[in-house]
């Protein structure tokens, strides 16, 4: 029987500066074997860069760290695997181009001539003692994100780790390959592994793990046990005071008008690929309809050809205009829709790629949507900077001040700048790609919350995201991407996790239950 009490990792009073701001505040944390321990905590409380530490990311700037029962000094990502530490994070380090069983020897000392044979027979050794799926003669370009995931902890695993760190493991996996993914886990805690996860996701933190660490400002406020906890008090410990974790979803406007209308829209990707193909569908005002697909079934390619940015191969896209007639803006740019009339905001994915310029402060990033338009040789800054100051204050963002670069701002911050621009340009359609994404679970309510004031004021919402729970909360209807295509359009108040997940990788429920 596994021994609960050994501890395999133990950090004494670890900080960690970067300039004058304290990222870790003398945190200790002790981390056993045989455990699954739950990382909790806001953006910015610290997580990811105490983990860092751990890895060999990061050295701190005092503190201790012990390894079973010994002092270390983590240097770098080699000492740690020395010492038995291996961390996956969030965005994968594999190379597209290498198989699988490349991907998990590079790096490592060895002949120059591999035995192929006898590197596979080891991969599907450490594979079948804990339940992976994976081809090791597989290319990592053809596989999904949830094999590329498989990778990466066969990686670390072949390579001696016996303490893992999974950052945000199941941000892009379908409920199903949760499952998986949490199984495997269960058996390496039996194996007497240490297993430390970082997810914002609560019901995952109350379903696999042991024990939750909650972080908040750097600092460790309480370590609890799972079966002690519910998502209000682990929330609350979070934030620090108390926050309502329901979703109000007002009903969708009785006799909304077609806001927007897709009739068979086939795009291209960058590469070239066809990733949308005879994609239908209709978004009404005053409703959400939510978008859910695993990564690269088109979501991307779907918001950029509704805004302009895509160009389609066939089909229409078809929005109203305040005269209440449709035009099919297939064509045109993004400054020609804007000039035809149509009122239509678009929060992408990359908010400080595509959405927001991370040098530029509040006010600048507010006038990008609007400067062309003025009239004459001079920029008005004074409606600009009256618009950003009643946004600042409307959504309760944390800033320096208006003149604050927004690269300065924590990300859920940069994501209320941006949405809150683009909900300024009373738009009648709002596309929200990933909102989300990477936030705390304080400001991704705030998000819903704006989300659906848009909806009751009669704003036709296209909302894609990861989050299952989320998507039924949310919306009224639920579009499933696979592959491109469309596999189901759901009543978000009657469908299931489990019908989502299934139509995401267009496997009825009788071929799951076989396999």
């Amino acid at each position: 029987m596994v021994k609960q009490t050994e501890t395999a990792v133990l950090l004494s009073n670890v900080v960690k500066r970067f300039g004058r701001v304290v990222a870790n505040d003398k945190v200790s944390l002790e981390v056993r074997r045989g455990e699954i321990l739950a990382l909790l905590g806001e953006n910015g409380s610290g997580k990811t860069t105490l983990m860092n530490m751990l890895s060999g990311i990061y050295y701190p700037d005092e503190g201790q760290i012990f390894v079973n029962g010994q002092e270390v000094r983590i240097g770098s990502p080699k000492d740690a695997f020395s010492l038995g530490i291996g961390m996956i994070h969030q965005h994968f380090k594999l190379v597209d181009v290498l198989t699988a069983a490349e991907n998990i020897i590079l790096g490592l000392p060895g002949k120059a001539k591999i035995n192929r044979a006898a590197l596979a027979g080891e991969i599907r050794e450490i594979s079948q003692k804990y339940g992976f799926r994976v081809d090791p003669n597989k290319k990592i370009y053809n596989m999904s994100v949830s094999e590329k995931q498989t990778v990466e902890i066969i990686k670390v695993l072949y390579r001696g780790a016996d303490i893992l760190i999974l950052d945000e493991p199941t941000a892009v996996l379908t409920p199903q390959e949760t499952d998986r993914l949490f199984d495997v886990l269960r058996k390496m805690k039996a194996d007497n592994k240490a297993i430390i996860i970082i997810t914002h996701k609560m019901h995952e933190v109350l379903s696999v793990s042991d024990r939750v660490a909650i972080l908040r400002k750097g600092q460790v406020v309480g370590t609890v046990e799972t079966k002690d906890a519910n998502r209000q008090n682990l929330t609350e410990m979070m934030v620090g005071h108390a926050v309502s974790l329901k979703i109000n979803r007002p009903q969708p406007a009785e006799n909304g008008q077609e806001a927007l209308k897709i009739e068979g829209l086939t795009c291209l990707n960058s590469d070239g690929i066809k990733a949308l193909d005879n994609v239908s569908f209709t978004l009404r005002s005053g409703e959400i309809m939510g978008v859910a697909g695993i990564a690269g079934s088109g979501q991307k390619e779907l918001c950029e050809a509704i805004t302009g940015l895509c160009p389609v191969q066939q089909g229409a896209i078809c929005l109203s205009r305040p005269e209440g007639e449709n035009l099919n803006i297939v064509g045109l740019t993004p400054t020609e829709i804007i000039r035809s009339g149509i009122s239509m905001a678009f929060v992408p994915e990359d908010r400080l790629g595509m959405g927001l310029v991370a040098s530029m402060d509040i006010v600048d990033n507010t006038m990008l949507k609007s400067y062309k338009i003025g009239k004459g040789p001079f920029l008005d800054r004074k409606t600009p900077r009256a618009l950003a100051k009643d946004i600042v204050g409307s959504l309760e963002i944390v800033t320096p001040g208006l003149n604050a670069p927004v690269r300065l701002l924590s990300g859920g911050n940069v994501q209320k700048v941006l949405l809150g621009r683009e909900i300024a340009s009373k738009p009648m359609v709002l596309i929200a790609a990933y909102p989300v994404r990477g936030l705390d679970i304080n400001s991704s309510y705030r998000i819903y919350d704006l989300l659906n004031e848009q909806k009751k004021k009669g704003v036709a919402v296209l909302y894609i995201g990861e989050d299952l729970d989320v998507l039924l909360e949310l919306c009224d209807w639920i579009i499933v991407l696979c592959g491109g295509r469309v596999s189901g359009i759901l009543d978000a108040s009657q469908a299931t996790k489990e019908e989502i997940g299934l139509k995401m990788t267009h496997i009825d429920a009788l071929k799951e239950a076989d396999l």
